[in-house]
């Protein structure tokens, strides 16, 4: 079939045959993106309007950071058990039933008239996002044939890019001239919509066998993940250090004791034994270092923005918009650069060159033109871009079939809880700068430093890039059928 446009179903029925399937990948990477995208999103406007929402609410906005952690809660808990559900219910639905319940969730929010009836809504939209998540990713690659999960990939990342960085001018915009309530409304025609597509051309998938269940690695995981994910957002936060530690040695208790519980079932909900699988065990690892440096990025450029060059929010907000340009324009570019250099060289010299444009972002001063910083955000968009597209494809390169639906489970879990560990890292960074000028508020050293820190931790990842194959996801990127082809010709 020619690579465009007949839309093809997945097969409804388990193992049955792919031949003649898998050509739509543009439609279902973009069904897929769309629900992404407003996940990622959403979280991020919520972030500009919390001091407005405090104000409706008569409570200190720092209470409103409940808001933010009960939607991390769920997130925690349900990323892990996301695959099992997919394998015993068929991905179609849970896919489906995820959107609703983000729908639920955002239009109970928009309704919130106390901060405890937000909380809960907040959480059962994490119910929702935390499903979404890995099971898009699963659709995807039980709905695109090898050859062209690059070019889906592509399209896939970039919601995970653009959502945060459009988030904060977006959310300035409906907290100067809308309510804050239009923040989850708009949610409603997105979703509505999604589930239309996904009903239309997205088929059923199961597992070939049902999992069991295992509450216990279900609670020690969610206990774990839960109190990782509150420790690394709680230490941004000024005179929750002590709390935050106690957090974080919570969760690596539980960590521990999920990893000896793990070691005696068959089929944990966090399958520790695909980190032997080898594409797969160095793109969690690299991908999880450069995800910290992306983390950290949201976290620190509005502040350094803001605090160190005296901009405005809305100033701020469209000069970071260039990052979600810069990771347009590498879709197009993207399946080239793999299929002519292959994985390892593309994941090696971009990574370090990803890493560059963060160091590049530790010299902005005020005295820079705008016109620049925005061409280095825009570079920095790109290159991270197309490294989450090659560590995102790779991934999978040599995972079974059968495997699928626990490796989409524990890439997303190690995604969230990296992109968090980011806001650490980078927020822990300035509070060092600060201690050390004995400093109120960060000042553009300490930005400085915090960028560097953040560059040396995605520079690590080069550690591990070389330590893929040479050859490692040839048919992924193409680069089969270009000698096969090469070899015709002669």
């Amino acid at each position: 079939m020619p690579a465009a446009e007949g839309l093809a179903r997945v097969p409804t029925v388990p193992g049955a045959p792919r031949t003649a399937v898998q050509r739509n990948y543009r439609t279902v990477a973009l069904i897929i993106a769309c629900a992404l995208f407003m996940e990622q999103m959403d979280a991020t406007v919520l972030a500009t309007a919390l001091p407005t929402m405090a104000r409706d609410f008569q409570v200190p906005p720092t209470s409103l950071s409940s808001a933010l952690t009960s939607y991390l809660l769920a997130l925690a808990i349900f990323i892990p058990a996301s695959g099992r559900m997919a394998d015993r219910f068929g991905s179609k639905t849970v896919f489906r039933l995820a959107i609703l319940l983000f729908l639920a969730g955002s239009l109970l929010c928009g309704q919130a008239r106390s901060l405890p009836f937000l909380i809960a809504s907040r959480f059962i939209q994490g119910i929702g996002g935390a499903m979404m998540i890995p099971i898009g990713r699963l659709v995807l690659l039980r709905s695109v044939a090898k050859e062209d999960m690059v070019q889906a990939m592509s399209w896939l990342i970039i919601p995970a890019l653009v959502g945060p960085i459009i988030g904060p001018p977006l959310g300035g915009f409906i907290v100067t001239y809308l309510n804050w309530r239009w923040i989850f409304y708009l949610n409603i025609p997105i979703g509505i919509l999604g589930v239309g597509l996904v009903t239309k051309f997205i088929g059923q998938v199961r597992g070939e066998r049902q999992p069991r269940a295992d509450f216990g690695g279900f609670v020690l995981s969610g206990l774990s993940l839960g109190c990782l994910l509150f420790g690394f957002e709680m230490t941004s936060r000024t005179g929750e250090l002590e709390r935050a530690l106690g957090l974080i040695a919570i969760g690596l208790v539980a960590g521990a004791l999920y990893i000896r519980h793990a070691r005696r079932r068959e089929d944990p909900i966090l399958d520790l034994t695909l980190m032997r699988t080898p594409t797969f065990r160095l793109s969690v690892i690299g991908g999880s270092l450069t995800r910290i440096t992306q983390g950290a990025q949201p976290f620190l450029l509005p502040l350094m923005f803001q605090l160190g060059f005296g901009m405005t929010a809305a100033a701020s907000g469209l000069v970071t918009i260039a990052g979600a340009i810069g990771s347009l324009g590498m879709k197009w570019l993207a399946p080239w650069l793999l299929r002519r250099f292959g994985f390892r060289a593309s994941l090696v010299v971009n990574g370090l060159i990803a890493s560059g444009g963060y160091a590049v972002c530790a010299l902005f001063r005020p005295a820079w033109p705008i016109a620049a910083i925005f061409a280095v955000l825009a570079a920095c968009g790109f290159f991270m871009s197309f490294q989450f597209t090659a560590y995102n494809t790779i991934a999978y390169d040599e995972i079974p079939p059968e495997r699928m639906s626990a490796a989409t489970s524990f890439y997303a879990t190690f995604q969230q809880l990296m992109l968090s560990l980011g806001i650490c890292v980078g927020a822990g960074a300035l509070h060092v700068g600060m201690l050390a000028t004995d400093a109120r508020s960060p000042r553009l050293s300490d930005f400085t430093l915090a960028f560097l820190v953040v560059t040396a931790v995605s520079a690590l990842a080069t550690i591990w890039n070389l330590r893929f194959a040479a050859d490692a996801g040839e048919e992924l990127s193409g680069r089969v059928r270009m000698r096969q082809a090469q070899e015709a010709e002669a």
